[in-house]
């Protein structure tokens, strides 16, 4: 079944069950793929809804860091849950273990000796975790493993 089709049948199944805040996450998301479809001029494909889904996540993810630096709890803990439902449709996150083994791998792969090297590193390694691991995690174990 296809991403797409999965947001439909849960947006349906949240409006049947009266789940305000599932059914306005979908609502945002939908909106968030339709804008990009328009951008495109076609259908999207699951690798780019994931994309799209990977961003509200991170949209979600900083919008809490800045709500809680603010002290305003009430919306912080909003994010939260639109957050959770986003990560839903996510596929399973990779463990720092196992995303440390890749970028070791990248690593030997690509030749790195150095930080002027990140770049390389990081294009070999995104495509492999794209969707499965957090970028800023992934950033953090390469300059980790190229010795900043």
């Amino acid at each position: 079944m296809s991403l797409s089709t999965q947001l439909d049948q849960d947006m349906k199944l949240a409006l049947k069950n009266k789940d305000k805040g599932k059914l306005s996450t979908i609502r945002m998301l939908k909106a968030a793929l339709k804008k990009v479809e328009i951008d495109k001029r076609r259908p999207l494909t699951d690798d780019e809804i994931l994309d799209v889904i990977t961003k509200q996540v991170k949209q979600r993810r900083d919008s809490i860091a800045e709500y809680e630096k603010a002290g305003r709890d009430e919306l912080a803990a909003k994010e939260k849950e639109e957050m959770v439902i986003l990560e839903s449709y996510l596929p399973e996150q990779l463990s720092e273990e196992e995303v440390r083994a890749i970028v070791s791998e990248a690593v030997k792969q690509v030749g790195a000796s150095s930080k002027a090297d990140m770049g390389k590193v990081m294009g070999a390694i995104m495509p492999k975790v794209k969707g499965r691991a957090d970028g800023r995690l992934v950033n953090r174990l390469v300059s980790e493993a190229l010795g900043s």
